[in-house]
């Protein structure tokens, strides 16, 4: 992408003739939420830019069929409970792990898939609910869509909501799209095949993926492929909860690592908190005298990594493991059978983490963890 004070003068011709040729004579068409996020938001201005190679006026069109189809589908207030529970069961879709780009995978497990009119929009919504989801979560950031087609048959096959799936990157979610993988396309469907190649488009055909059991790891590693795949992801789809993985947090190879947020609130906590030490030096010294969150001193990289970060923000590195999604007053059994977390307000962390004596500092929410068997 071009330099941002290079993009701002296309960024403002957007905005000003969009006020201009569209929301003047469409206000009613609109969610004000989309059409005030537009004269804020630069990045998702300039992602329909990107994804319309610049051209003003196809990107203004885009824009308002985009805002036309999220205001029919109410995307602002789409929430778990607005859906029926029985859409989220099956696990037909689902965001889960990485591909090998680190972009997220949007999975769609064909088979687990019915074709039934009377349920179609519904289905659609709950597209729409997980893509809004992940992308108020990771503004901007583009994901991988894998159409798992094992085991699918002719009832499975549903080619208006493969359309809908289309539209929602091609139109709605505009550069939110890397590649989309098929995996183990029945012979059947050959001529299909050909029909979704005709809707992306020549501009985005090459960002599908043909793959089998053999090739699919040119795109994902083993660990986020399921056994039937070739990998060794043991993760298993159950609802409820929802499936909650896809934060990134601070880490370093022994433990949480401070960053400058962390800090600022890690200061805050501290004056509740009478018995942390001052320095990395002293928690070496008294660690087996601190309480619990002190337990376990951070390694060598760790304290200086620490001491550096006081003053300047430290890079994001991604965990491996699934996130456990924590709610308010909630009591959660660790995988250590003796130890039981009492929450006092929602956060997200790792389960890859969970260890006894670890100190969990996540964003700006510091929180206590006590444990006790």
């Amino acid at each position: 992408m071009a330099d941002q004070d290079t993009r701002a003068p296309l960024i403002s011709e957007t905005r000003r003739r969009f006020e201009a040729e569209y929301l003047q004579a469409k206000t009613d068409k609109y969610d004000s939420r989309d059409t005030e996020r537009l004269q804020q938001d630069d990045t998702w201005v300039d992602n329909f830019l990107i994804w319309r190679d610049d051209n003003v006026d196809d990107t203004l069109k885009m824009i308002d069929e985009s805002f036309q189809w999220r205001k029919e589908y109410a995307v602002h207030d789409l929430t778990e409970s607005s859906l029926p529970k029985r859409f989220f069961e099956p696990g037909a879709i689902y965001l889960h792990g990485y591909d090998k780009e680190g972009y997220k995978i949007f999975w769609f497990r064909v088979k687990l898939h019915v074709k039934d009119s009377k349920t179609q929009f519904e289905k659609k919504k709950l597209v729409a609910f997980w893509l809004e989801r992940y992308a108020r979560r990771e503004h901007g950031k583009p994901l991988t869509v894998v159409f798992d087609m094992a085991e699918t048959g002719i009832s499975n096959i549903d080619m208006d909501f493969v359309r809908y799936i289309i539209n929602c990157f091609k139109v709605y979610y505009p550069n939110y799209l890397t590649k989309i993988v098929i995996f183990e396309l029945p012979w059947i469907m050959n001529a299909a095949f050909k029909i979704v190649k005709s809707w992306l488009g020549p501009e985005a055909v090459g960002l599908l993926k043909l793959t089998n059991k053999n090739e699919i790891q040119e795109y994902i590693s083993a660990e986020y492929l399921p056994p039937y795949m070739g990998g060794t992801d043991t993760f298993k789809y159950s609802y409820p909860p929802l499936v909650d993985d896809d934060f990134q947090t601070p880490l370093c190879e022994n433990g949480p690592m401070t960053g400058e947020d962390e800090v600022e609130t890690k200061e805050e906590t501290d004056v509740d908190n009478k018995e942390s030490p001052d320095s990395n030096e002293e928690q070496a010294l008294n660690s087996k005298k601190a309480n619990f969150a002190e337990q376990t001193p951070k390694s060598e990289e760790c304290e200086k990594q620490d001491s550096k970060t006081k003053n300047a923000k430290k890079a994001l590195t991604t965990f491996k493991g699934p996130l456990l999604h924590i709610r308010k007053e909630r009591i959660i059994s660790l995988f250590q059978p003796s130890y039981v977390m009492y929450i006092t307000q929602a956060f997200d962390i790792h389960t890859s983490t969970l260890q006894s004596g670890i100190p969990y500092t996540i964003g700006k929410q510091v929180h206590e963890i006590h444990c006790g068997s």
